[in-house]
């Protein structure tokens, strides 16, 4: 190996230990430190980047002739010359500090920030206020809580933190879950036939009149505690018979009553519920979409045809990788098909037609099988996504897909619905400010 080459390796080497020892600077403060120890740090760091984006001969030693040549010519410089380039580098690396980090960087950095640090932070400059606006987090992400096959112990991953808590709820015992709002879980235990919410943050519970329900979807309205919680479920009788059953907390049973269906509609656990502008939607098999008025009591299937999607969606197990959910009086509808991008759609509620959806201006839908959600104000970066009920990496990442990028992350994670039990998991809403269990 030539003496340039050797020069050029020990280079590479002293540039890539120096930015290890950056990086484990930036680590330690931003795990360990104070807002201000954070500050300081990342002016430490945009000093480092500074100076290993400008040449510098000291670490790309030049052999032979030319260096020769290199030397005769700094030697050349006069003292008031070094003097002046020494004032020059001070001011440039004055002018290289913390308002030029790269915006990415920033988002990460802002969106981990409590709201009151993010506040101080927007104060920074000009372009710390608008990256500290764009990721300013003012609503809770739902958490995925799982559901074990055996024991007691649960766990509760945080999408935003990215952390995980296990918590031990034997009140759950012998129970499979049917739906999750407003925090509550509506829960049935097949043995005694016995239907009733928990709700996992207070440990409160709240019993219903029991009923049998083989594997049918249920829904309730708004949380137990309101005095207009209904409880809605849908049970296939024929194609043109389905018979709805409602409840409510504190009745002493349930009312079941048989309607006729306009259009053919068929109903099993891989339907969709959600309720939005005071009524129950339902989501068929085949795509259409009845819905159930529990104030008129009334049912209907709607004349919409079902949301168009390429024929290589219609796979082995298609039905299972579809979700539903509402925001602000919409609803909106998720279908996803193997390594597929996912399509999603919103019924126009004015023309009666599914219409799909580029973009979710900035809302980040939470997809589980049995209930999904709809949140805004999140950390910048899950703005415009879906996340789904699948978490990779040993805990560490959730799959999503996100419309700005138009792709999966992590890469190619997309998962085989299929494959996966709709009663594994589901995405639950904590507490405003909830931090975890102790």
């Amino acid at each position: 190996m030539s003496c340039g080459s050797l020069t050029r390796a020990s280079a590479v080497t002293s540039f890539l230990d120096i930015h290890f020892h950056v990086f484990s600077i930036f680590t330690f403060s931003f795990f360990n430190s104070s807002f201000s120890s954070l500050l300081d740090s990342l002016s430490l760091i945009s000093q480092f980047l500074f100076l290993f984006s400008r040449p510098n001969p000291s670490v790309f030693v030049m052999s032979g002739r030319r260096r020769r040549k290199l030397k005769s010519l700094s030697d050349t410089i006069t003292d008031s010359k070094k003097a002046a380039v020494e004032v020059v580098e001070n001011e440039n690396l004055e002018l290289q500090s913390w308002s030029d980090l790269p915006t990415e960087l920033l988002e990460i950095i802002l969106s981990r920030l409590s709201l009151d640090d993010n506040v101080r932070a927007s104060v920074v400059c000009k372009r710390w206020h608008s990256v500290a606006t764009a990721v300013c987090v003012v609503n809770q992400s739902p958490w995925l809580m799982y559901f074990p096959k055996f024991g007691d112990w649960y766990e509760f991953y945080d999408p935003v933190h990215r952390k995980t808590y296990s918590i031990e709820l034997p009140e759950l015992s012998g129970s499979r879950v049917c739906y999750t709002k407003d925090g509550w879980l509506l829960l049935y235990r097949p043995r005694t036939q016995r239907v009733f919410f928990f709700n996992p943050f207070t440990q409160e519970i709240i019993k219903l009149p029991r009923f049998e329900m083989s594997y049918q979807i249920v829904a309730f309205s708004s949380a137990p505690t309101s005095s207009d919680c209904v409880l809605f479920t849908v049970k296939h009788v024929s194609p043109t018979v389905v018979a709805i059953s409602t409840c409510y907390p504190g009745a002493t049973e349930w009312t079941t009553v048989n309607y006729q269906n306009r259009l053919p509609f068929v109903s099993s656990i891989w339907n969709k519920l959600v309720f939005c502008n005071g009524l129950f939607y339902c989501l068929s098999l085949t795509g259409w979409l009845g819905v159930f008025d529990s104030s008129e009591r009334t049912w209907s299937v709607l004349s919409v045809p079902p949301p168009k999607c390429p024929e290589n969606f219609f796979a082995k197990n298609w039905w299972k990788g579809k979700f539903m959910t509402e925001h602000e009086g919409d609803i909106i509808v998720i279908y996803t098909c193997a390594s597929e991008n996912p399509i999603i759609f919103k019924l126009d509620q004015t023309l009666m037609e599914w219409e799909e959806m580029t973009t979710l201006d900035g809302v980040t839908l939470f997809a589980s099988f049995l209930s999904s959600h709809a949140r805004i104000d999140l950390p910048g970066i899950m703005r415009n996504s879906v996340y789904f009920s699948k978490v990779r990496f040993y805990g560490k990442r959730c799959i999503s897909f996100s419309l700005d990028d138009y792709r999966y992350y992590p890469r190619k994670q997309w998962h085989d619905w299929g494959e996966q039990d709709p009663f594994e998991n589901i995405w639950i809403e904590p507490p405003k400010d909830f931090s975890g269990f102790t």
